[in-house]
């Protein structure tokens, strides 16, 4: 305790608190009120006595009877009017500490009383701001139930259409719309801490008073910070995180970046307006103070995430961080406008543009990772390869960030000689379709169908290779048409792949069949050819060679049903020419494997994706 007084007589020295220490007589008047102990007060009046023309003033002013506890903050002001106080303190104020030695330590004595007065203000103050302190809880704050997203992650793996479709709750949908304030101290005792923080600086006791108020609302607003469930990372804990609990921390950071900088330091800041308002520049600093390692906290975080690797998966993520912090700018340049918070707004708007800049390198990646994944093995079935849904997908969720991605690109140079463009020249392009993302779209797409090209080399056989290829194009035109994809490509894209996927099925018909028909042709009459082999062989040879597309083609996958059906009744040519052999070469029932109505359901197994065994019409 000696130690404390010791340190409360000396001058302070920190920052705009810079000023000697010179204590007004109305504040020790005030101050010498606040005791039970009779012993100091009579001290005290006893150091007035030593100007007899103050005397009778002072006690008529005071009035103080033995055992008098005071502790209604406006009592002074009641007890002392202005005049008296006046008198008074022109009474103490011809005091020399020469007249006497006497009066040097009645001095003494006068500023122990006043540190200890300070200090039970101080403890008062405490208990005041801790006993009224109030939390709220609004219904946005709500993380703790939202739905986690699909993960992305840079090996492709396939990823189940119905789950991307509810991917990615927008932190937007939580936003807090205009000014909210709440009492984040309980409204009837500001007077009394107003009435605190103007006994303490009329004593020029000013910085001790907001030590302790920035020391209790720090502490409040650490205490909130736990409410939110927010973990203060240092940037090393958070880049030796896995990417599921990082995923789940930056949705967090999200939701607490909203409610701390729009909500509860908006609040905070109006508190110490009220409280500390009359006192110019101070209650912007104990503002600052308050906020300051808790903001700083924030920084930390988005600082360490824009300073890990380049990875697919965080591309989401980071456009939400970026669009929640851009959104909140606006509020953090008004809390922090004044010069003395000028270095925590600049780091804000620092953190802006990096993860700008780190959003729009991972959106550039798509592409290369796209270039760059190769196979050494056909996917068996020829069915949709996993990373034509994982990039359908992906570009798919990004148009939800589309007006955010368009600024990321504006000032991005776009190679115009790209084949990409060559597209384009033939549409309508409207406003949505000639903006930036929809050009880095169809890059995407491009490199996609070029990669696909490639890996359908894979199959040694031709059909394989073009149902592989239908497939895929397929589902890309269809995730175009039906999702909001449709506006960055444009009907002309959607008529072109359409064409694209129909070729493809042509050309699997003429791999698949050409050989197979071969043996179901029927010279005309007058024509000079002679075939070697009889109608009997022909038609053997025929199921055979059926058999063995059969044998194939059932175990390949085309998941589409109206695709599936599509192709289906494009094979019935088959069916109709082996009608017309048998109706032409009359040949006998007993030579006859199949029958067309058996051939008909056959076809009906095909792109099942499961082998089938023949299933014979004819008993020989």
């Amino acid at each position: 305790m000696e130690e404390k007084l010791q340190r409360k007589g000396q001058a302070c020295t920190v920052g705009f608190f810079h000023k000697p220490r010179n204590y007004s007589r109305r504040a020790l008047l005030l101050s010498i009120m606040r005791f039970d102990d009779i012993k100091s007060q009579k001290l005290f009046i006893l150091l007035l006595d030593l100007k007899p023309e103050g005397i009778n003033e002072l006690k008529t002013a005071l009035r103080l009877s033995p055992g008098t506890s005071q502790h209604d903050m406006d009592l002074p002001r009641n007890v002392l009017s202005d005049d008296e106080i006046h008198k008074v303190m022109q009474s103490l104020g011809g005091l020399s500490l020469n007249e006497n030695v006497k009066v040097k330590e009645f001095l003494n004595r006068a500023d122990s009383i006043l540190q200890m007065a300070m200090s039970r203000l101080e403890e008062e103050l405490v208990h005041i701001l801790v006993q009224h302190k109030q939390y709220f809880e609004p219904e946005y704050v709500s993380f703790h139930s939202c739905q986690e997203d699909a993960v992305y992650d840079e090996s492709f793996v396939s990823l189940e259409d119905e789950t991307v479709e509810e991917t990615s709750q927008r932190v937007s949908s939580g936003n807090v719309s205009g000014e909210y304030i709440v009492d984040l101290v309980h409204p009837r005792v500001i007077p009394d801490l107003k009435a605190i923080a103007d006994v303490m600086f009329a004593s020029n006791y000013d910085q001790e008073f907001c030590e302790v108020f920035i020391g209790v609302r720090k502490a409040a607003l650490d205490e909130y910070f736990v409410i939110l469930a927010m973990e203060k990372f240092s940037i090393e804990d958070v880049l030796k995180l896995k990417w599921s609990t990082l995923s789940s921390e930056i949705k967090k950071w999200n939701w607490a970046m909203k409610i701390i900088i729009q909500v509860y330091l908006a609040s905070e800041k109006q508190l110490c307006y009220k409280i500390l308002g009359e006192f110019g520049s101070v209650s912007s600093f104990c503002f600052v103070e308050i906020a300051k390692a808790s903001l700083l906290c924030l920084l930390n975080f988005g600082e360490a995430i824009t300073m890990g690797s380049i990875q697919l998966e965080k591309l989401f993520r980071l456009l939400d961080m970026y669009e929640v912090l851009n959104d909140l700018l606006v509020d953090i340049d008004d809390l922090l406008f004044e010069e003395v918070g000028s270095y925590v707004r600049i780091e804000f708007h620092e953190l802006l543009r990096k993860l700008g800049h780190y959003a729009r390198a991972t959106f550039f990646e798509l592409r290369s990772a796209i270039v760059s994944d190769t196979s050494l093995k056909p996917l068996p079935r020829g069915g949709i390869h996993p990373l034509t849904r994982y990039v359908m997908n992906y570009i798919k969720t990004l148009t939800i960030y589309d007006h955010t991605i368009n600024m990321l690109l504006k000032d991005h140079d776009m190679d115009c000689s790209n084949p990409v463009a060559e597209l384009e020249n033939e549409q309508e392009i409207s406003s949505v379709t000639s903006c930036a993302l929809a050009f880095q779209l169809q890059l995407v797409t491009s490199a996609l169908e070029c990669n696909l090209v490639n890996k359908s080399k894979l199959y040694k056989e031709d059909a394989l290779r073009h149902i592989f290829l239908l497939n895929n194009i397929h589902y890309m035109v269809q995730k175009v048409k039906n999702s909001d994809l449709r506006h960055f490509f444009g009907d002309e894209w959607i008529r072109k792949h359409n064409g694209k996927f129909q070729q493809h099925a042509t050309s699997y018909q003429r791999a698949t069949w050409s050989s197979v028909l071969s043996f179901l042709r029927v010279d005309s009459p007058g024509s000079c050819s002679i075939l070697k082999t009889s109608p009997k062989e022909r038609c053997k040879e025929f199921s055979i060679a059926f058999e063995e597309v059969y044998k194939n083609q059932t175990q390949w996958c085309i998941s589409d049903p109206q695709l599936q059906e599509d192709l289906r009744i494009a094979n019935l040519k088959v069916i109709h020419a082996y009608r017309t052999f048998l109706g032409i070469t009359r040949i006998s029932d007993k030579h006859i494997k199949y029958k067309v109505d058996d051939l008909e359901k056959l076809l009906l197994d095909f792109f099942e994706g499961s082998q089938r065994s023949l299933r014979s019409s004819h008993r020989r």
